[in-house]
């Protein structure tokens, strides 16, 4: 079935987050591209392997070794160290498109982290549900690892 106009809320996903980190503008950047790079886990603390190549273009994807992976994404754009946007299917292998973007700005204490992520196509419920956790331990790691530095 076609997806009409009337059905299309079914087809948007958008998660926004604020994360305070009492950490320096640069750090919580440098702490950011570890993250969702090398350091990268899943919810058991086990390396999910991924790759980030932090410029335009580049890929954000996960290695699996001998060739065998999977593209989550390209670098949209990059503004160190203030911006990283990512357009891509994400974990996804269905049709869908998702842009992500992290905001950085120096705020007082820290900095300020404005995570948005929005999605448009056809998404399981169960993805739906994951996501918004999946993203809040991630920047939870991107915080505490700043944090920590």
């Amino acid at each position: 079935m076609i997806p009409t106009i009337e059905s299309l809320e079914n087809l948007t996903f958008e998660i926004q987050q604020e994360i305070h980190v009492e950490a320096p503008l640069e750090t919580t950047f440098e702490a950011l591209l570890e993250q969702l790079g090398p350091g990268n886990e899943n919810h058991e603390g086990k390396s999910l392997h991924m790759k980030l190549e932090p410029w335009p273009g580049g890929r954000w994807y996960r290695d699996l070794g001998n060739d065998d992976g999977h593209l989550w994404a390209h670098v949209q754009a990059i503004k160190r160290p203030t911006l990283l946007e990512f357009a891509g299917p994400l974990m996804g292998s269905f049709p869908f498109v998702n842009n992500v973007q992290y905001r950085l700005s120096e705020v007082n204490g820290g900095t300020l982290i404005t995570f948005r992520h929005t999605a448009l196509g056809l998404m399981t419920e169960e993805h739906k549900k994951g996501m918004p956790m999946g993203w809040a331990a991630m920047n939870e790691r991107v915080k505490r690892f700043a944090e920590a530095r």
